[in-house]
């Protein structure tokens, strides 16, 4: 952690005399998922969404899951093997050779009529709930927790940045997550540069909703404008709850 980081951390813990808890901690981590289930689900229940799956028509096959693997994009694939791995003969496992087939493509091809189907009724196979739960870990949330609290960013930060990563993918291209930081920073320090807290995560936010808009599918931009850029207005920059926000015009509120 930098000079500057630590001094941070100093400031908080003298003026609340504890540390600041980040998003591995596990309510945190449990807020984070209701607050991308409510953006990718509509719902606070992510643990109902192991059985998610659709096209929403974004280029990127079927979308599914706690997190949105997607058939298109690698990490459904990704998600298949392990699971097939951790349990050979599943119902889902006679699909990844279409899986590899249509991965970098929108095609359904040797998945339809019933993929679907079977998703949903892996889904109710605890290895399973559990290969979507370490997938999104380690492709997801690790990654996107570790380079934010390298920028020196608290909780709010962190969910800022694993909720991008989520949308967009890892990867250095203007519209990835890579390359949305990388357009952040050339407007603002971040807090381990020197840089503040706030007038960092504005610049992030700016650089997101950017890219969001560059996207037809994802041209609604409510998750930043009435859920993320509200906590930061009012300073809660350790997303404490109660939190109270809107997705796509729809209310909702953790109150602890």
């Amino acid at each position: 952690m930098s000079p500057t980081a630590l001094t941070s951390l100093a400031l908080v813990l003298s003026l609340t005399g504890q540390a600041p808890v980040d998003l591995t901690d596990p309510h945190k981590k449990d807020i984070a998922m209701r607050l991308v289930s409510s953006a990718e689900n509509s719902s606070l229940d992510w643990k109902a969404q192991y059985g998610y799956i659709e096209d929403i028509k974004d280029g990127r096959g079927y979308t599914a899951g706690i997190i949105g693997f997607c058939s298109g994009t690698g990490d459904m694939l990704a998600l298949v093997e392990l699971y097939t791995a951790r349990r050979p003969g599943n119902v889902l496992a006679k699909y990844l050779p279409a899986l590899r087939r249509v991965n970098g493509t929108a095609s359904h091809k040797g998945l339809d009529p019933h993929f679907t189907r079977d998703w949903k009724q892996a889904a109710k196979d605890p290895a399973f709930q559990r290969a979507q739960n370490d997938e999104r870990d380690r492709v997801y949330f690790d990654p996107a927790v570790e380079q934010a609290k390298k920028d020196g960013l608290r909780a709010l930060g962190q969910f800022a940045y694993y909720d991008a990563l989520v949308m967009h993918g890892p990867g250095g291209d203007r519209l990835s997550f890579g390359g949305i930081r990388k357009s952040a920073l050339a407007r603002a320090k971040t807090p381990a540069q020197g840089g503040n807290e706030t007038t960092y995560l504005n610049a992030f936010l700016d650089a997101r909703k950017a890219a969001m808009k560059a996207e037809e599918a994802h041209e609604d931009t409510s998750r930043v404008d009435t859920a993320q850029r509200v906590f930061l207005r009012k300073g809660n920059l350790d997303l404490d709850p109660p939190l109270t926000w809107k997705v796509y015009g729809d209310s909702y509120t953790i109150k602890r």
